[in-house]
């Protein structure tokens, strides 16, 4: 193997001083450019789509150029060898091949992990690793590299354990893990889109079938890195250990999350008070539950806290909620028509409902004036209260105002029962 890479790039430097290199280099152009318009008019010929055939489509066209260009250059090699020499189209082949190897794991890592600092210089590592490897193949010095990872050994019982094994068992959990998230990923977002399945339980189907594709990749990954299924019994020996002396809150979030997605008290866009934060339900994980509050903050909670306290579901029935506005006024306004005005301020707000109707009340006679109660009802709470309380007082105090209609200040009548007399002066 290495004698014959060696004379292939001995033979392609002899090419160039012959005529088969002036008949490779038209067929390698005519290959990448005829690649180049393929790829240039493919995006328009797919369909459009959404979900799991969006993301397969994605992966094609990204590798569409370097896969069309190497089959040209497979076919044209099939054809040219009959006459003439090769080897410049057989230098071609791994390179291209490196090129859609490198194109399509870029594709996949960015499908499957959100984007960040670190997923960039993943893929220039991974993209020199690969290119490494080939420009490793193409000199011959790759045999030699992978002989010396093997003689570096070492010997542990009767097991020998040596560097390129340690290699080449890293790289194919990589490989196996990262096909089973892309396909776990791609399958979630084919379950999530199931309009006709309840929310809750296309939660659940996701979480378990990305569990499953990650304990499949585990089985599949450790033989081929020449490891024994059975150290997994160990494994889950020491798991349990580890669960039954400090693990076992987060076990507790776990299964107290599936209780929860299963029973379908949360759904989520839920409107929730838990734990003292209110907020809609805008991520629910198999561990924590995630609450955004009209300010723009997130709480995570830990499911287990939504199991053991009590969790006010604003909207688990129905989504309308009651919201009382106070009101005083002086005993000497009028009683009616502060009434209405009242009435009449909630009625010019939009996200306040006519079913249930508006409401009035004489509350109580306090000592400062007369104490209303404005009830109203609104179906989306997660928008918050607060800028409606807003709007409907100030439109309140304006009609107020206008009909002079008096919103009273404490007052205090005070007595004096005796004056003593002034001392005396010298």
């Amino acid at each position: 193997m290495p004698d014959a890479t060696r004379n292939l790039l001995l033979d392609f430097l002899v090419d160039l001083d012959q005529t088969a290199i002036l008949w490779q280099i038209p067929v390698l152009l005519f290959s990448l450019a005829l690649a180049w318009g393929i790829n240039r008019l493919l995006p328009g010929q797919l369909p459009k789509s959404e979900g799991v055939l969006k993301v397969g489509l994605g992966g094609v066209s990204r590798i569409a150029f370097p896969l069309m260009a190497l089959l040209l250059v497979l076919i044209g090699r099939a054809v040219l060898k009959n006459w003439y020499s090769v080897n410049l189209l057989n230098i071609a082949i791994p390179l291209l091949s490196a090129l859609v190897l490198i194109r399509l794991v870029v594709y996949i890592l960015r499908q499957v992990f959100s984007p960040g600092s670190w997923l960039h210089g993943s893929e220039r590592f991974l993209a020199m690793t690969i290119w490494l490897g080939f420009a490793l193949h193409l000199t011959g010095l790759l045999p030699e590299v992978t002989n010396a990872l093997d003689y570096l050994s070492i010997h542990i019982g009767k097991q020998r354990i040596s560097l390129l094994m340690i290699l080449s068992g890293i790289f194919s959990i990589m490989v196996t893990m990262l096909a089973a998230m892309w396909l776990g990923r791609m399958l979630e977002r084919k379950a999530m889109a199931a309009e006709n399945l309840d929310m809750n339980f296309r939660v659940v189907l996701s979480k378990l079938i990305r569990a499953s594709l990650a304990v499949l990749g585990i089985l599949i990954a450790l033989p081929l890195a020449g490891i024994d299924i059975t150290v997994l019994s160990v494994f889950g020996g020491a798991l349990g250990v580890g669960i039954g002396l400090g693990l076992q809150k987060i076990a507790s979030n776990y299964v107290s999350g599936f209780i929860i997605l299963l029973d379908r008290s949360i759904h989520p866009g839920d409107v929730l008070t838990v734990d003292g934060h209110f907020g809609k339900v805008l991520q629910f994980t198999a561990r924590y539950l995630v609450l955004q509050d009209n300010d723009g903050t997130e709480a995570i909670i830990p499911n287990e806290t939504l199991i053991s306290s009590t969790v006010i579901n604003h909207s688990y029935t129905n989504r309308q909620i009651r919201i009382g506005i106070p009101v005083q006024i002086s005993y000497q306004s009028d009683l009616q028509r502060a009434m209405q005005i009242m009435k009449q301020a909630a009625a010019n707000q939009p996200r306040v409902l006519t079913d249930p109707e508006t409401k009035v009340y004489l509350k109580s006679f306090g000592d400062n004036g007369i104490n209303l109660e404005m009830g109203i009802w609104i179906n989306d709470p997660e928008e918050g209260q607060l800028g409606l309380h807003s709007d409907i007082n100030m439109e309140i105090w304006r009609e107020f105002q206008l009909a002079a209609i008096e919103i009273p200040c404490p007052q205090r009548d005070i007595r004096i029962t005796h004056i003593p007399a002034p001392e005396p002066t010298a």
